[in-house]
């Protein structure tokens, strides 16, 4: 559908600072989001600009530097840590001769490469698609011009126009065939609620070790891999916690600064199993230089998908790779609040399970009122 360059594995890495700091931290993340799309590193580009340039972002100067940058490392591909808009990437492409990604697609990238289940690979095509369809218009000025050919010349359907059509089409079947996922999602969940099980969420930013410490809890073998995305699909399992009887377990998708808004949408109907959790771990990555920045992220996401007002714990995990001792700590209202653990090893999860025990047990940790989810 779209005429660009060809791309490539070897990538330039581009991050600039436009006044929210932490370069370095941002620029290894997004060496991290690269290497996880199959992509070879052969370079970094950081700068720092009060605002985007309208036409490529970066600015003339910049881009020149880019442009040098890519031959001296023969990098085939340019990815960007920001967010581009379709005339951005166009102009970028043009001047530098190669393929330009930027943040939102190298993520949808990395979701549909990771994709296993049927419902997981429906909810990233719809991304995909809406991602797409912003980009139609200024993006590809190609798609302006009228078919030609043959029975298809004169007045008639530009190719602008079908494309945006098709997608259209698409986007509707994919959102009806996930409305029935969502649909029956809120059937297991009322299933669930009328025998009075219990059920908690596992949340975090990705990598933080959310499937190792799923793993580590229910005796499953879910994938965990240290690398961003290696789960997508939600997994449960039924565990047995004193005092509170039977309580399904769900490891969920993981989260990331700038999660885009059309993967939000749509995970929505995975997303629900964290809107409806009688409990929330919130699984941290205690060993992270940006740590606070990354339970920030996630908090932004749990309130987007209306999952901020539900009782949570967090859990401080790789303790291993840092000096933090394994157990809980309490808030000055006597209750737990955090516990220190590594999934790894298992140390501090004997802990872990103690606190599920006293806050499940506990008469105000019961299921919040089903909060609407919008495909």
């Amino acid at each position: 559908m779209f005429d660009r360059p060809d791309g490539g594995n070897r990538a330039l890495l581009v991050e600039f600072d436009l006044g929210a700091g932490h370069v370095d931290d941002r620029m290894t993340e997004l060496a991290a989001l690269a290497a996880s799309a199959g992509a070879e590193v052969v370079g970094r580009i950081t700068g720092k600009r009060q605002r985007p340039d309208p036409a490529t972002f970066a600015g003339k100067g910049k881009v020149e530097e880019i442009g040098a940058r890519k031959l001296d490392t023969s990098a085939e591909l340019v990815i960007f840590d920001h967010p581009l808009s379709g005339v951005q990437q166009r102009n970028l492409e043009q001047v530098l001769g190669c393929r330009v990604v930027d943040r939102t697609s190298l993520i949808l990238d990395i979701f549909a490469r990771r994709a296993r289940s049927s419902e997981g690979k429906l909810q990233v095509e719809l991304a995909q698609l809406k991602h797409m369809a912003t980009r139609l218009v200024g993006g590809w000025t190609h798609l302006e011009r009228q078919k030609g050919g043959i029975g298809l010349r004169g007045p008639g359907e530009t190719q602008l126009e079908t494309d945006r059509r098709l997608i259209t089409r698409r986007v509707k079947a994919l959102t009806a065939r996930l409305a029935g996922v969502a649909r029956s999602r809120a059937t297991q969940g009322r299933t669930r609620r009328r025998a009075a099980v219990r059920t908690v969420a596992l949340v975090g930013y990705t990598n933080a070790g959310k499937s190792t410490l799923f793993n580590r809890l229910t005796g499953a073998r879910v994938e965990a891999a240290d690398q961003l995305f290696a789960t997508l699909d939600t997994t449960l399992r039924r565990i047995h916690v004193p005092g509170a009887g039977t309580v399904v377990l769900s490891d969920t998708v993981g989260f990331i600064r700038e999660l885009p808004h059309d993967l939000v949408a749509a995970f929505r109907a995975t997303l629900a199993e964290a809107t409806e959790a009688d409990l929330l771990l919130h699984v941290i990555d205690a060993s992270a230089p940006d740590r606070d920045d990354q339970v920030a992220a996630v908090e932004a996401v749990l309130t987007e998908i209306g999952a901020d007002q539900i009782p949570q714990i967090r859990v401080l995990n790789k303790c291993d790779r840092t000096n933090l001792s394994p157990g809980a700590t309490r808030d000055p209202c006597g209750t737990i609040s955090s516990v220190c653990v590594s999934a790894l090893t298992g140390a501090g999860c004997s802990d872990l399970r103690d606190a599920l025990a006293e806050r499940l047990s506990s008469p105000e940790t019961r299921a919040f009122p089903t909060i609407p989810l919008h495909a």
